[in-house]
Protein backbone atom coordinates (compact mmCIF):
# COMPACT_ATOMS: atom_id res chain seq x y z
CA UNK A 1 0.00 0.00 0.00
CA UNK A 2 1.37 3.63 -0.90
CA UNK A 3 1.30 6.42 1.26
CA UNK A 4 -1.43 7.75 -0.57
CA UNK A 5 -3.30 4.99 -0.33
CA UNK A 6 -3.17 4.19 3.38
CA UNK A 7 -3.61 8.23 3.65
CA UNK A 8 -6.98 7.98 1.43
CA UNK A 9 -7.35 4.44 3.67
CA UNK A 10 -7.00 6.59 6.61
CA UNK A 11 -9.28 9.70 6.28
CA UNK A 12 -12.16 7.06 4.75
CA UNK A 13 -11.92 5.38 8.44
CA UNK A 14 -11.59 8.40 10.31
CA UNK A 15 -15.28 9.65 7.81
CA UNK A 16 -17.14 6.97 8.44
CA UNK A 17 -16.45 7.14 12.79
CA UNK A 18 -17.24 9.89 12.98
CA UNK A 19 -20.68 9.36 10.83
CA UNK A 20 -21.19 6.51 13.13
CA UNK A 21 -20.52 8.53 16.47
CA UNK A 22 -23.43 10.74 14.80
CA UNK A 23 -25.40 8.44 14.62
CA UNK A 24 -24.65 6.46 17.42
CA UNK A 25 -25.56 9.73 19.98
CA UNK A 26 -28.89 10.04 18.31
CA UNK A 27 -29.82 6.56 18.95
CA UNK A 28 -28.50 6.76 22.20
CA UNK A 29 -30.78 9.76 22.98
CA UNK A 30 -32.54 9.61 26.31
CA UNK A 31 -35.63 10.09 24.80
CA UNK A 32 -37.84 7.36 24.52
CA UNK A 33 -39.09 5.67 21.45
CA UNK A 34 -42.34 4.84 20.39
CA UNK A 35 -43.55 1.70 22.41
CA UNK A 36 -40.74 2.61 25.24
CA UNK A 37 -41.82 3.49 28.46
CA UNK A 38 -38.86 5.84 29.97
CA UNK A 39 -35.18 5.08 29.28
CA UNK A 40 -33.30 5.54 33.09
CA UNK A 41 -30.54 7.88 33.13
CA UNK A 42 -28.38 5.78 34.76
CA UNK A 43 -28.68 2.97 32.33
CA UNK A 44 -28.47 5.49 29.18
CA UNK A 45 -24.79 6.97 30.95
CA UNK A 46 -23.48 3.67 31.25
CA UNK A 47 -24.84 2.84 27.59
CA UNK A 48 -22.91 5.94 26.12
CA UNK A 49 -20.03 5.49 28.45
CA UNK A 50 -19.44 2.09 26.58
CA UNK A 51 -20.18 3.04 23.50
CA UNK A 52 -19.12 7.11 22.96
CA UNK A 53 -15.17 6.22 24.13
CA UNK A 54 -13.45 6.48 20.90
CA UNK A 55 -12.25 3.38 19.23
CA UNK A 56 -11.66 2.70 15.04
CA UNK A 57 -15.05 2.05 14.53
CA UNK A 58 -13.44 -0.94 11.96
CA UNK A 59 -16.57 -2.95 12.04
CA UNK A 60 -19.43 -0.18 11.05
CA UNK A 61 -16.76 0.91 8.63
CA UNK A 62 -16.67 -2.85 6.70
CA UNK A 63 -20.31 -2.49 6.89
CA UNK A 64 -20.76 0.85 4.96
CA UNK A 65 -17.48 -0.13 2.77
CA UNK A 66 -18.90 -3.72 1.73
CA UNK A 67 -22.48 -1.64 0.92
CA UNK A 68 -20.81 1.05 -1.35
CA UNK A 69 -19.36 -1.79 -3.10
CA UNK A 70 -22.66 -2.82 -4.37
CA UNK A 71 -24.25 0.70 -4.70
CA UNK A 72 -26.68 -0.06 -1.65
CA UNK A 73 -28.49 2.91 0.36
CA UNK A 74 -25.78 5.06 2.78
CA UNK A 75 -28.22 5.98 5.42
CA UNK A 76 -29.51 2.15 5.83
CA UNK A 77 -25.91 0.74 5.91
CA UNK A 78 -25.00 3.73 8.33
CA UNK A 79 -27.84 2.41 11.05
CA UNK A 80 -26.66 -1.18 9.93
CA UNK A 81 -23.32 -0.20 10.98
CA UNK A 82 -24.40 1.37 14.22
CA UNK A 83 -26.24 -1.74 14.99
CA UNK A 84 -23.22 -4.04 14.80
CA UNK A 85 -21.03 -1.25 16.74
CA UNK A 86 -23.51 -1.56 19.43
CA UNK A 87 -23.80 -5.50 19.56
CA UNK A 88 -19.81 -4.98 19.54
CA UNK A 89 -19.76 -2.71 22.11
CA UNK A 90 -22.12 -4.75 24.31
CA UNK A 91 -19.42 -7.60 23.84
CA UNK A 92 -16.67 -5.89 25.70
CA UNK A 93 -19.12 -4.12 28.10
CA UNK A 94 -19.32 -7.81 29.15
CA UNK A 95 -16.19 -8.85 28.10
CA UNK A 96 -14.63 -6.75 30.72
CA UNK A 97 -16.80 -7.91 33.56
CA UNK A 98 -14.55 -9.70 36.84
CA UNK A 99 -16.59 -12.64 35.83
CA UNK A 100 -15.18 -12.66 32.43
CA UNK A 101 -11.35 -11.08 31.95
CA UNK A 102 -11.90 -8.46 34.32
CA UNK A 103 -10.22 -5.45 33.35
CA UNK A 104 -10.41 -2.09 34.54
CA UNK A 105 -9.73 -0.21 31.15
CA UNK A 106 -11.03 -0.38 28.25
CA UNK A 107 -9.82 2.22 25.43
CA UNK A 108 -7.38 4.12 27.55
CA UNK A 109 -11.16 4.85 29.86
CA UNK A 110 -12.22 3.00 32.86
CA UNK A 111 -14.36 -0.10 31.79
CA UNK A 112 -18.03 0.76 32.46
CA UNK A 113 -18.66 -1.10 35.59
CA UNK A 114 -15.45 0.65 37.25
CA UNK A 115 -17.48 3.79 35.93
CA UNK A 116 -20.59 2.75 37.31
CA UNK A 117 -20.90 -0.49 39.00
CA UNK A 118 -21.35 -4.73 37.81
CA UNK A 119 -25.28 -4.52 37.81
CA UNK A 120 -25.58 -0.98 35.84
CA UNK A 121 -22.58 -3.17 33.06
CA UNK A 122 -24.99 -6.12 32.80
CA UNK A 123 -27.80 -4.39 32.09
CA UNK A 124 -26.02 -1.69 29.73
CA UNK A 125 -24.93 -4.51 27.50
CA UNK A 126 -28.30 -6.28 27.46
CA UNK A 127 -29.68 -2.76 26.15
CA UNK A 128 -27.07 -2.43 23.62
CA UNK A 129 -27.65 -6.09 22.19
CA UNK A 130 -31.41 -5.33 22.33
CA UNK A 131 -31.30 -1.80 20.79
CA UNK A 132 -29.34 -3.41 17.86
CA UNK A 133 -32.11 -5.34 16.65
CA UNK A 134 -34.31 -2.98 16.91
CA UNK A 135 -32.18 -0.27 15.00
CA UNK A 136 -32.35 -3.08 11.83
CA UNK A 137 -35.52 -4.10 12.35
CA UNK A 138 -37.28 -0.64 12.44
CA UNK A 139 -38.81 1.24 9.45
CA UNK A 140 -35.92 3.90 10.32
CA UNK A 141 -33.82 0.72 8.27
CA UNK A 142 -35.32 1.79 4.66
CA UNK A 143 -34.76 -1.20 3.01
CA UNK A 144 -37.03 -4.14 1.84
CA UNK A 145 -38.47 -6.22 4.86
CA UNK A 146 -36.99 -9.45 3.64
CA UNK A 147 -33.23 -7.49 3.55
CA UNK A 148 -34.10 -6.54 7.38
CA UNK A 149 -34.93 -9.80 8.23
CA UNK A 150 -32.09 -11.15 7.08
CA UNK A 151 -29.87 -8.65 8.46
CA UNK A 152 -31.66 -9.67 11.73
CA UNK A 153 -31.31 -13.49 11.35
CA UNK A 154 -27.57 -13.48 10.01
CA UNK A 155 -26.43 -10.70 12.85
CA UNK A 156 -28.33 -12.90 15.24
CA UNK A 157 -26.35 -16.01 14.17
CA UNK A 158 -22.66 -14.03 14.23
CA UNK A 159 -23.68 -12.98 18.17
CA UNK A 160 -25.23 -16.09 19.42
CA UNK A 161 -24.50 -19.36 20.68
CA UNK A 162 -22.91 -20.51 17.80
CA UNK A 163 -20.88 -16.95 17.02
CA UNK A 164 -19.30 -14.70 19.47
CA UNK A 165 -20.95 -15.81 22.68
CA UNK A 166 -20.33 -19.19 21.79
CA UNK A 167 -16.35 -18.00 21.26
CA UNK A 168 -16.54 -16.34 24.40
CA UNK A 169 -16.97 -19.76 26.09
CA UNK A 170 -14.43 -21.44 24.68
CA UNK A 171 -12.15 -18.88 25.41
CA UNK A 172 -12.78 -19.19 29.02
CA UNK A 173 -12.07 -22.81 28.85
CA UNK A 174 -9.45 -22.50 26.93
CA UNK A 175 -7.98 -20.98 30.52
CA UNK A 176 -8.58 -24.40 31.76
CA UNK A 177 -7.60 -26.73 29.26
CA UNK A 178 -5.50 -25.35 26.44
CA UNK A 179 -7.51 -26.32 23.24
CA UNK A 180 -5.32 -27.77 19.95
CA UNK A 181 -4.90 -25.28 16.58
CA UNK A 182 -7.81 -26.77 15.25
CA UNK A 183 -9.80 -25.57 18.74
CA UNK A 184 -8.04 -22.21 18.88
CA UNK A 185 -8.93 -21.34 15.28
CA UNK A 186 -12.63 -22.64 15.78
CA UNK A 187 -12.77 -20.58 18.97
CA UNK A 188 -11.12 -17.22 17.21
CA UNK A 189 -13.52 -17.73 14.39
CA UNK A 190 -16.20 -17.72 16.63
CA UNK A 191 -14.91 -15.01 19.09
CA UNK A 192 -13.74 -12.24 16.99
CA UNK A 193 -14.44 -13.62 13.44
CA UNK A 194 -18.33 -14.03 13.34
CA UNK A 195 -18.94 -9.88 13.89
CA UNK A 196 -16.08 -9.39 11.44
CA UNK A 197 -17.73 -11.71 9.04
CA UNK A 198 -21.16 -9.89 9.40
CA UNK A 199 -19.22 -6.37 8.63
CA UNK A 200 -18.43 -7.74 5.27
CA UNK A 201 -21.46 -9.81 4.26
CA UNK A 202 -23.75 -7.18 5.69
CA UNK A 203 -23.36 -4.82 2.76
CA UNK A 204 -24.19 -7.63 0.26
CA UNK A 205 -27.29 -8.02 2.19
CA UNK A 206 -28.02 -4.06 2.16
CA UNK A 207 -28.17 -4.24 -1.40
CA UNK A 208 -29.81 -7.57 -2.13
CA UNK A 209 -26.49 -8.92 -3.90
CA UNK A 210 -26.35 -12.29 -5.65
CA UNK A 211 -25.32 -15.26 -3.44
CA UNK A 212 -21.99 -15.55 -5.17
CA UNK A 213 -21.27 -11.84 -3.81
CA UNK A 214 -22.96 -12.84 -0.37
CA UNK A 215 -20.42 -15.63 -0.49
CA UNK A 216 -17.14 -13.98 -1.55
CA UNK A 217 -17.84 -10.78 1.12
CA UNK A 218 -18.26 -13.61 3.81
CA UNK A 219 -14.92 -15.39 2.81
CA UNK A 220 -13.47 -12.08 2.94
CA UNK A 221 -14.54 -11.17 5.90
CA UNK A 222 -13.73 -14.43 7.18
CA UNK A 223 -10.05 -13.88 5.87
CA UNK A 224 -9.35 -10.98 7.90
CA UNK A 225 -10.89 -11.86 11.02
CA UNK A 226 -8.12 -14.38 11.52
CA UNK A 227 -6.30 -11.59 10.69
CA UNK A 228 -7.42 -9.16 13.08
CA UNK A 229 -7.66 -11.96 15.99
CA UNK A 230 -4.13 -12.96 14.90
CA UNK A 231 -2.47 -9.55 14.94
CA UNK A 232 -4.07 -9.00 18.32
CA UNK A 233 -2.43 -11.84 19.90
CA UNK A 234 0.85 -10.68 18.09
CA UNK A 235 -0.04 -7.08 20.51
CA UNK A 236 -0.57 -8.38 23.44
CA UNK A 237 3.18 -9.67 23.53
CA UNK A 238 4.67 -6.95 21.62
CA UNK A 239 2.57 -3.85 22.77
CA UNK A 240 2.12 -2.14 26.02
CA UNK A 241 -0.46 -0.92 27.93
CA UNK A 242 -0.48 2.79 26.89
CA UNK A 243 -0.07 1.43 23.46
CA UNK A 244 -3.42 -0.79 23.06
CA UNK A 245 -5.78 1.37 25.88
CA UNK A 246 -6.11 -1.54 27.54
CA UNK A 247 -4.33 -4.63 29.86
CA UNK A 248 -1.70 -6.86 27.75
CA UNK A 249 0.02 -9.90 28.69
CA UNK A 250 -2.96 -11.58 30.06
CA UNK A 251 -3.52 -14.35 27.65
CA UNK A 252 0.31 -15.58 28.08
CA UNK A 253 -0.37 -15.15 32.32
CA UNK A 254 -3.77 -16.82 31.75
CA UNK A 255 -2.00 -19.73 30.00
CA UNK A 256 -4.59 -19.45 27.29
CA UNK A 257 -3.67 -21.02 23.61
CA UNK A 258 -3.18 -19.05 21.08
CA UNK A 259 -1.70 -19.34 17.51
CA UNK A 260 1.15 -17.14 18.58
CA UNK A 261 2.17 -18.85 21.25
CA UNK A 262 1.56 -22.08 19.67
CA UNK A 263 3.72 -21.14 16.17
CA UNK A 264 5.60 -17.99 17.52
CA UNK A 265 5.62 -14.14 16.54
CA UNK A 266 7.11 -14.50 13.31
CA UNK A 267 5.16 -17.19 12.14
CA UNK A 268 2.30 -15.57 12.68
CA UNK A 269 3.41 -12.80 10.74
CA UNK A 270 3.85 -15.10 7.87
CA UNK A 271 0.27 -15.82 8.04
CA UNK A 272 -0.68 -12.25 8.37
CA UNK A 273 0.72 -11.74 4.60
CA UNK A 274 -0.67 -14.98 3.71
CA UNK A 275 -4.27 -13.94 5.16
CA UNK A 276 -4.01 -10.08 3.33
CA UNK A 277 -2.96 -11.89 -0.11
CA UNK A 278 -5.97 -14.14 0.50
CA UNK A 279 -8.13 -11.26 1.13
CA UNK A 280 -6.92 -9.23 -1.80
CA UNK A 281 -7.78 -11.71 -4.34
CA UNK A 282 -11.11 -12.53 -3.32
CA UNK A 283 -11.95 -8.67 -3.65
CA UNK A 284 -10.04 -8.57 -7.73
CA UNK A 285 -13.68 -9.35 -9.32
CA UNK A 286 -15.03 -5.50 -7.97
CA UNK A 287 -11.61 -3.41 -9.03
CA UNK A 288 -11.10 -0.24 -7.89
CA UNK A 289 -14.30 -0.15 -6.16
CA UNK A 290 -13.01 -2.54 -3.36
CA UNK A 291 -9.57 -0.44 -3.04
CA UNK A 292 -10.63 0.52 0.33
CA UNK A 293 -11.45 -2.63 1.58
CA UNK A 294 -8.38 -4.04 0.51
CA UNK A 295 -6.56 -0.93 2.63
CA UNK A 296 -8.68 -2.31 5.14
CA UNK A 297 -7.36 -5.92 5.06
CA UNK A 298 -3.90 -4.13 5.65
CA UNK A 299 -4.53 -2.18 8.21
CA UNK A 300 -5.92 -5.03 10.17
CA UNK A 301 -2.91 -7.25 9.63
CA UNK A 302 -0.52 -4.30 10.06
CA UNK A 303 -2.19 -2.19 13.38
CA UNK A 304 0.08 -1.18 16.04
CA UNK A 305 -3.68 -0.77 18.57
Amino acid sequence: MTNDDEMAFEMALIRRAAAVEVMLRRLLDDRPLSGEIARPDRLMAAMRHGVLNGGKRLRPFLVMESAALFSADGEAALRVAAALECVHCYSLIHDDLPAMDDDDLRRGQPTVHKAFDEATAILAGDALLTLAFDIIAGEATALPAERRAALVLALARAAGAGGMVGGQKLDLEAEQVRPDEAGIIKLQAMKTGALIRFACEAGAILAGAQSDDLERLAEFGSAIGLAFQLADDLLDLTADAEQMGKATGKDAAAGKGTLVALHGADWARKQLDGLVGQAHALLEPYGEKAALLKAAAIFVATRNS
